[in-house]
């Protein structure tokens, strides 16, 4: 297998910036979980973590990187503004960059549109005196619809490098990734592995094609993200499938497979839905 196929894939988004293909994320994990975790991950060989306010463990991910032997350049941190922060913005960087230890992000997110408080337009704008100011290199979203990120654009003109969406083989979200694409926004998954696969990973495919090339159902899920362009962040506290989850570099799937995986959509959403979380 060629070297080129061994290593980690790196997108460039629309600001020039290049993001790792597949990261960490840390949802629903302890700060000592987390600690762990990305601990491991940067052994293994990942660079880019995902977390959140929300998720309570940015103080985990900042132990991490102080601890590692990594050079700060090498790594790419992800951290998201909570709902009730979208008029709070300066504040709510400012307090995660503290519990991350950090100058500064390399990708700041609005989590969620939040569409009945109407503030996602100003919290953008935030967003973009806060990329001026040097405390986040790049500004994105996570679970905007079109409609949103048409709204922020027409009233600011900068558009996010990144929107952030729930996608997995039981949800496809092909329309909206072609919207992005098209847009020059690149789409990232959160739930790339369907939070454990719900079915997919005992589906007789998924079986068929992971026996075949000698993975795991999780990692063919995975080379699929990675074949359609997707960013993929799967979440784990497990050493031995953060690890897992990383080897997918050395295989590719061929158009048959993916037909096949494509074929596995339900436009079943495990998360909720970005018009009605609030």
């Amino acid at each position: 297998m060629s070297n080129k196929l061994m290593t980690q894939k790196y997108i460039t988004m629309l600001d020039g910036k290049k993001i790792p293909q597949i990261g960490l994320g840390v949802w629903q994990a302890t700060n000592d979980e987390t600690e762990r975790a990305v601990t491991t991950a940067f052994e293994a060989g990942y660079r880019s973590i995902d977390t959140a306010t929300v998720y309570e463990n940015e103080k985990g991910v900042g132990a991490a990187i102080k601890s590692s032997v990594l050079n700060r350049k090498e790594m790419f941190i992800t951290t998201k503004l909570w709902n009730p922060e979208h008029n709070n913005v300066r504040g709510a960087i400012n307090k995660s960059l503290e519990l991350l230890e950090l100058d500064y992000v390399d990708s700041y997110l609005i989590h969620w549109p939040a569409p009945s408080q109407n503030l996602y337009v100003s919290a953008w704008e935030e967003l973009i005196r806060a990329q001026e100011d040097g405390l986040v290199r790049s500004i994105g979203v996570s679970n905007f619809l079109p409609e949103h990120i048409e709204r922020i654009l027409k009233e600011t003109g900068v558009k996010p490098t990144i929107n952030q969406i729930e996608l997995h083989p039981l949800l496809s979200q092909k329309e909206i990734t072609q919207w992005c694409t098209n847009q020059g926004i690149k789409v990232q998954a959160w739930s790339p592995l369907a939070q454990g696969g719900e079915g997919i990973f005992k589906h007789k495919d998924i079986i068929k094609i992971a026996n075949h090339y000698g993975k795991s159902p999780a990692q063919v899920v995975l080379r699929w993200h990675i074949q359609n362009n997707i960013i993929a962040i799967p979440k784990s506290v497990t050493p031995s499938r953060i690890i897992e989850n990383f080897n997918v570099f050395d295989f590719e799937l061929t158009l048959d497979d993916l037909t096949i995986i494509d074929n596995l959509n339900q436009n079943k959403r495990l998360g909720p839905h970005p018009l009605e979380f609030e």
